[in-house]
């Protein structure tokens, strides 16, 4: 249907979740109107669910791994896009080509950067309304609700492990085996790792090995770091768990000049004894998901090489039942609304 009322799940104050009748409208200029097909249910539409946002009274639409088809286009839009073509749209929303902050690609900084789901409404819904650049040209081979999460934490994780200069071949660990974690192995196997899976328990040992790793650390029966030196030592670690306590272990697991990659939002610190920093030159640093264009070279890098994400399909009716899932993180591994059960 492209004409009339969709439905939407929108969110007010903390954790309100309510389903409404909207009415489709034109798309402003520079802005598409897309018919979802599918949306991704992210840890970071906590911010929307919980209220951290500038006006939690005020309801918006969650979700920022939507896939869908285009049905209008707004004025300036031009020839790149039209209706019918199956897109993407991601956290970050496009950036506007008259900023700055945008035109320098400093996504973080802008303040104009719309954060889809957050900022702007997002694809808990059967409409949403997106800017033209930052669309996402889906591969045709990609069904919906199978690619959506690539689209966040699929992206995530690859542009966590391309920010880190590894070589093919070079000891490369991820520590947790969650929603971006389970990811997070495929791709560093695929990009010719060899490839540590670090977890809490035996229980995602097998898993682990499933998923691509060539070793399995139990951080409850050994000293990560020192298990990781044994091994030779980390050039990269890519610390996905939401524990600050225990991604510190790893810094020492580091080779000389291994890096630390954080992706995962904790709410307690990390703490860092000074001599493992300075004696062998490791880094810890922060990465955050990617732009329209890293997003189109991950979606085609993911599809070549076979990763896939597992996932808990929900019809839209669900999201909150979906959302709960994630949270908790009993999903295994992520959540999914399909729009069109």
């Amino acid at each position: 249907m492209t004409t009339g009322a969709y439905r939407a799940v929108t969110v007010t104050g903390r954790g309100r979740f309510e389903m409404v009748e909207r009415r489709r409208h034109e798309p402003p200029p520079g802005q598409v109107r897309i018919g979802v097909e599918a949306c991704g249910v992210c840890h970071t539409d906590v911010l929307a669910v919980e209220g951290r946002r500038p006006d939690p009274s005020a309801p918006v639409v969650p979700g920022h791994e939507i896939i869908g088809v285009i049905e209008a286009v707004g004025d300036g839009v031009g020839p790149a896009w039209r209706v019918g073509e199956r897109v993407g749209v991601g956290f970050l929303g496009g950036q506007d080509n008259a900023c700055d902050f945008c035109r320098r690609g400093d996504f973080v900084n802008c303040s104009d950067q719309p954060r889809t789901g957050t900022g702007v409404d997002g694809g808990y819904a059967e409409v949403t309304y997106a800017r033209a650049t930052g669309l996402v040209r889906i591969p045709p081979d990609l069904e919906a609700a199978a690619g959506a999460p690539l689209l966040c934490a699929g992206l995530t994780v690859y542009n966590a492990l391309l920010s880190a200069p590894a070589r093919p071949g070079s000891l490369v660990a991820v520590q947790g085996i969650g929603g971006l974690g389970h990811l997070g192995v495929q791709y560093a196997r695929a990009l010719g790792h060899r490839v540590v899976a670090i977890a809490r328990g035996t229980g995602k040992a097998r898993l682990a090995a499933e998923l691509g790793a060539h070793d399995y650390i139990d951080s409850t029966a050994a000293d990560p770091g020192a298990a990781l030196q044994a091994l030779g030592g980390a050039a990269v670690i890519v610390a996905t768990a939401a524990s600050g306590a225990s991604m510190s272990p790893l810094i020492p697991g580091l080779a000389p000049r291994g890096q630390l990659v954080v992706v995962g939002a904790a709410p307690d610190p990390i703490q860092v004894a000074t001599t493992d920093l300075i004696f062998g030159g490791r880094t810890v640093f922060g990465s955050v998901t990617g732009t329209a264009i890293e997003n189109e070279d991950n979606l085609r890098f993911a599809l070549e090489h076979g990763v896939r994400s597992h996932n808990e399909v929900f019809p839209l009716s669900e999201a909150p039942k979906a959302y709960d899932r994630m949270v908790s993180g009993e999903a295994r591994f992520r959540a999914v609304l399909d729009t069109r059960e």
